[in-house]
């Protein structure tokens, strides 16, 4: 799912967050909400849906990962 944000221009819904990663949106949001907390991805309510973007920390994890 970082991976999948980090390559988004703009912020993703859930629901292309858990297309992506082929899990329901419910599971999505539940991860989205334990990285969100760690401070690795950033969401807002956006009329009825949230939507999500990677965070500067969540790019230096991914690289350094990806190392």
């Amino acid at each position: 799912m970082l991976q999948f944000l980090s390559r988004q221009e703009w912020p993703v819904t859930t629901e292309q967050v858990g297309a992506s990663a082929d899990v329901s949106w419910n599971t999505a949001q539940i991860h989205l909400y334990k990285l969100a907390s760690e401070g690795l991805v950033k969401g807002k309510r956006v009329g009825r849906q949230n939507q999500w973007i990677v965070t500067r920390k969540g790019k230096k994890v991914l690289a350094r990962i990806n190392q």
